[in-house]
């Protein structure tokens, strides 16, 4: 049998080294490119980042990879976002004025608030690990399914998501006396605002996770 590919997409703006790390280590067979022949022919795609919103959608279409990977995911192949990565799957994101991003998520990307509602301050970007907790029904059917509720992960980032379907909110977070979605999933697509990459085993266990439940091994 033919073994399956997962491209780690290469815009260049990411924590690619890492991630590429997390997928050697549980035996996901990857290649990180931009090539748009390869993505066209990817088994599942991992859109990892770093960085900023506006400059990541303005690489995306500089390398004419946009098209690319919105149809192959609407196609129904697996894919996963990292932190940057999940941003650019919805609509906007408000950072330095309005951007477009691609679009496959309905909702916005919105700032975190440096003061919470009571007027104590808050670091911006949240440069932390902070815990996970679950939303109904999705958890155990996710790659999430190994972790327990209230997990700490590490964090780096000053805008957050704001599903317009809170039926695809897999797991929030609390920062700035707010609660906010740190992770999403919808059919195919699951993504992340925080680094399973970079916390530890019970992260790594994240991308063992989908590797397996989408067949990937």
């Amino acid at each position: 049998m033919k073994e399956k590919l997962t491209v780690i997409i290469d815009y260049n703006l990411g924590n690619l080294f890492s991630v590429k790390h997390a997928c050697d280590h549980v035996g996901l067979n990857t290649v990180t490119s931009n090539d748009i022949d390869l993505i066209k022919k990817a088994d599942a795609l991992i859109l990892p980042g770093v960085g900023a919103f506006g400059e990541a959608m303005n690489n995306i279409d500089q390398l004419n990879i946009r098209d690319a990977i919105i149809e192959r995911t609407q196609a129904g192949i697996p894919l996963l976002g990292v932190c940057l990565g999940l941003q650019l799957l919805f609509d906007e994101s408000e950072e330095f004025g309005h951007q477009k991003g691609l679009g496959l998520l309905a909702g916005k990307v919105k700032k975190l608030p440096g003061r919470s509602s009571d007027g104590k301050k808050f670091k911006v970007p949240q440069i932390a690990w902070n815990s996970i907790h679950a939303t109904e029904n999705l958890w155990e059917k996710s790659a999430l399914n190994s972790v327990k509720d209230g997990e700490y992960f590490y964090f780096v980032h000053s805008y957050y998501v704001a599903p317009e379907n809170d039926s695809e909110i897999l797991c929030t977070t609390q920062y700035a006396g707010m609660k906010y979605c740190s992770g999403v999933m919808k059919n195919n697509i699951i993504a992340f605002q925080f680094h399973p990459e970079k916390s530890g085993e019970k992260g790594i266990s994240i991308y063992r996770n989908w590797a397996e439940q989408n067949d990937l091994l």
